[in-house]
């Protein structure tokens, strides 16, 4: 038989029993509520949609793009660093787009990393944070994560247990699946060690724009000297619900942002150039769509977790992100229990060990249903607890 490389030595999708019975249900006919996989429902910014359109009629805009991402492009996202987090960043050398941050993370470990190599990689963790060091030939050593956990300290334990030394630690706050949240005291211990130990720093900002309660995530440039050390991957996906445009940028050191560009210019030719057009309008012209968006996961998130504790499952609203991790209320492996949700109230979530070993424990909820079908779940999941 033939060997695939890279591929064969992926574990089995650790949701497809899950995602099996899903379809099971509704091939039935049974309504199944879906908190399984992240996708964000909220409709995009109307004048992005609408330049998107326009853009779209024009036979120019369909020729091949600059995988760098367009100037102006560019420019916008570097505006919106400048406004929000008091950062300045140059577009030409500090900043590249990338197909969505999944792309941009693969394709970054890609130069940053290689056979022998070592990654710091937070656990629980997002699957292809753990899974991209391997496909550059690298190992991960595992940072255990989550609201309750000091992560900074865990950082300096994995960097002393590690031979060889990492390269490489990724980070990601807001952080998915667990919801665990960064302050800037934090973000500057990260730089500081990172600097110390001669590693670069990744920082997938991914829910840099779903914060609740007041709280504001801060960039990892808000930390004194991240840009010689740092690099922050930035997405249109859910603070401007843009998921299928796959919009995406790598900000901040100009070295590793100028190889990644320089390897993408083998790889590919850009987004859509209608795509890339309309976010720019997004960047510019819709910056109040963050907040609202925000507002509605809000509302979602207080249906859920105030639902789940009228029931008797204790489960802390979380201060960012568009998901719930909730601890299991019983004995159950993780797997065994998002089944039985499924099988019993007709409710779809996340088994928690799908997000690696630490994982195990919890099953995550995606706030992709409105704050109805939030109620209908919670009447379903009170059957299955009690």
């Amino acid at each position: 038989m033939t060997q695939f490389r890279r591929v064969d030595a992926l574990p089995p999708y650790a949701f497809a029993e899950v995602e099996r019975l899903k379809l099971e249900l509704r091939r039935e006919g049974e309504d199944v509520i879906d908190f399984g996989f992240g996708n964000p429902d909220v409709p995009p910014p109307d004048v992005a949609v609408e330049k998107l359109r326009e853009a779209a009629l024009l036979p120019r805009n369909h020729r091949y793009s600059a995988s760098r991402g367009l100037p102006n492009l560019r420019r916008a996202v570097c505006e919106l660093y400048q406004d929000r987090f008091g950062v300045e960043l140059d577009p030409e050398t500090e900043a590249t787009m990338s197909l969505g941050a999944k792309e941009g993370l693969v394709h970054l470990l890609w130069v940053l990393l290689g056979p022998g190599d070592v990654a710091l990689v937070p656990s629980p963790s997002y699957p292809i944070h753990l899974f991209a060091p391997g496909f550059a030939g690298a190992a991960v050593q595992r940072v255990p994560v989550g609201p309750d956990v000091d992560f900074v300290a865990g950082v300096k334990e994995a960097w002393e247990l590690s031979q060889p030394r990492p390269r490489v630690l990724l980070c990601s706050f807001p952080h998915n699946p667990t919801t665990a949240i960064a302050d800037r005291e934090q973000m500057q211990q990260l730089v500081d060690f990172a600097r110390e130990k001669d590693m670069v720093l990744v920082h997938d900002f991914a829910y840099a724009d779903l914060a609740f309660d007041g709280y504001r995530p801060p960039s990892i440039f808000e930390a004194e000297g991240a840009r010689e050390v740092a690099v922050e991957l930035y997405s249109l996906t859910k603070g401007f619900s843009l998921a299928g445009w796959r919009i995406a940028f790598v900000l901040g050191r100009a070295d590793v942002v100028g190889a990644l560009s320089r390897l993408k210019s083998y790889l590919d030719y850009g987004t859509f150039q209608p795509l890339q057009i309309a976010a720019t309008v997004a960047l510019r012209e819709a910056r109040e769509r963050p907040a609202e968006v925000a507002e509605i996961y809000q509302g979602r998130r207080d249906a859920l977790c105030s639902g789940l504790q009228r029931i008797g499952w204790d489960v802390p609203p979380p201060p960012a992100t568009m998901f719930v991790w909730a601890r299991i209320p019983t004995a159950e492996k993780a797997q065994d229990f998002a089944v039985r949700l499924l099988r019993e109230a007709h409710v779809a979530v996340s088994p928690g060990s799908g997000f690696g070993v630490d994982g195990e424990g919890y099953v995550r909820f995606a706030l992709v249903e409105n704050e109805q079908r939030i109620a209908q779940a919670v009447r379903g999941l009170r059957s299955v607890l009690a």
